[in-house]
């Protein structure tokens, strides 16, 4: 039992410092991964500011994670689309654009929410 649990606590540790890697490889590299962060801590100030109820901040600050999310996927997706088709390909033109449109879902959704949150 104890070494089962041993493997777990393992296995999280692995799990929070991979996912802390990826983190910081795409913050290195990517521009709009720290501009997405930028406006998130603004949202989330914002959020922390006006008189919200608790549901409404934890949509505004969940949905901000979700742009966030969505960036670090769109991110891998274009590593890989460009190490397997580095030349020109319709294919991973389509592949780039749909991450890049799941980026835009995600943020036109926190757009909302802080619309519907203000206006009621």
């Amino acid at each position: 039992m104890l070494d089962a649990l041993r493997a777990e606590g393992r296995r999280l540790a692995n799990t929070v410092i991979w996912s802390w890697d990826g983190f910081r490889a795409a913050w290195a590299t990517e521009k709009t991964l720290r501009q997405w962060t930028l406006a998130n801590v603004l949202s989330a100030v914002l959020a922390f500011s006006l008189d919200l109820t608790p549901g409404e901040r934890g949509l505004i600050l969940a949905l901000g994670l979700v742009v966030l999310a969505a960036e670090l996927v769109n991110t891998a997706v274009e590593e890989v689309v460009d190490m397997i088709s580095p030349g020109q390909d319709p294919r991973a033109k389509k592949a780039k654009d749909c991450g890049s449109a799941c980026v835009a879902l995600a943020a036109l959704g926190a757009g909302v929410a802080w619309v519907v949150v203000l206006a009621g």
